[in-house]
């Protein structure tokens, strides 16, 4: 059976994954589009698919199984109850939402709904690399994970675009949430330290330091250089009681010649994560045709959200910034608990 989906949002994103759904995956027809701009919806449509004016009536439309999000953050909770109303599984790019508010009627309007419906953008959950290094953690053999260190590296940021906040409300959130899976752990606190600043960067506040308390006790620290210059950089090292596993540079092809000893960088996060991305929406699509979703949930979309709001108030008052959450409903699974 083919899952017949809908895409809300057609930027760069959105047609980077129509692209997917088309030319790359089987079992998937995008059938219809929406954006604020309708002629970037028309260009960016695949064949044979139908271009909605508004997105309540591309979520109505008896011809859609199955969603995508990928307008920008604040649009998202109205498609997300429209959705869940609708009971349609939904692919949301991050952030879910952008306040702790609209996080929370999202997540009451699903566990009302009683079934996982929201898979949140959180690709690197499905990379190779970060799912090899989970094993390690979850196999014990190395004990306890004492500390994790990530580190997000960007060339550089389109200038004008990218504000001094958003190191902390939109980069940080991957960092958050692969730190949250990895450990199997919640995040209480945040401190957020910034040094020097690249003259790369103007005046924008960079780069960042960000240290992210667990309820278990570790801590995580992690370094954001969103000018960096010479590529895009991700790296992630855990130290636990009896050793250290760290990820591998991608590409791991190291050349040797006359020249010195030298490793390629990829150019952005298309070509570090393609596959993850490719991988996260093959088990979406897997999930969706059944109607419910897997992967990051929203409950991890909530978390993401208080994290970042966390963030920006400590980059203000310079100390640790407490996170409070709610109980975690059933529906996403067990508790962590939290040290007292």
């Amino acid at each position: 059976m083919t899952l017949r989906v809908g895409v809300i949002g057609t930027g760069m994103i959105g047609q980077d994954h129509i692209r997917r759904l088309t030319q790359v995956l089987s079992g998937v027809q995008v059938v219809a589009v929406s954006d604020i701009d309708r002629d970037r919806a028309k260009a960016a449509a695949p064949k044979g698919a139908e271009v909605f004016d508004t997105l309540q009536a591309l979520i109505r439309s008896e011809s859609v199984q199955a969603m995508v999000i990928c307008s920008w953050g604040p649009a998202h909770e109205e498609a997300l109850l429209e959705c869940i109303a609708a009971g349609k599984p939904v692919f949301c790019e991050k952030p879910l939402v952008t306040t702790e508010a609209a996080a929370l009627r999202v997540m009451e309007a699903e566990v009302a709904f009683g079934r996982r419906l929201v898979q949140v953008g959180f690709m690197r959950r499905f990379d190779a690399d970060y799912r090899r290094l989970k094993a390690v953690i979850d196999g014990g053999t190395l004990g306890a994970p004492l500390l994790y260190h990530s580190v997000h590296r960007n060339a550089s940021v389109p200038e004008g675009l990218y504000t001094s906040d958003m190191p902390l409300n939109d980069t940080l959130v991957h960092d958050a949430d692969i730190s949250r899976w990895l450990l199997d752990d919640e995040v209480t606190g945040v401190e957020v330290r910034v040094p020097r600043r690249s003259s790369r960067g103007k005046d924008l506040r960079d780069p960042t330091v960000v240290l992210l308390h667990m309820a278990s006790g570790a801590l995580v620290d992690v370094e954001i250089s969103v000018n960096i210059g010479y590529g895009y950089d991700i790296r992630g090292e855990v130290s636990c009681e009896e050793g250290v596993a760290a990820l591998p540079n991608r590409p791991a092809i190291v050349i040797s010649d006359r020249h010195g000893i030298r490793q390629a960088i990829p150019e952005d996060w298309r070509e570090r994560f393609i596959e993850a991305y490719d991988q996260e929406f093959r088990e979406w699509i897997v999930a969706a045709a059944r109607g419910t979703a897997t992967g990051p949930s929203t409950w991890d979309g909530y978390a993401a959200t208080l994290i970042a709001d966390a963030a920006l108030r400590a980059v203000e008052s310079g100390r640790l910034e407490p996170i409070r959450m709610r109980g975690k409903p059933a529906l996403y699974g067990t508790p962590v608990a939290v040290a007292a």
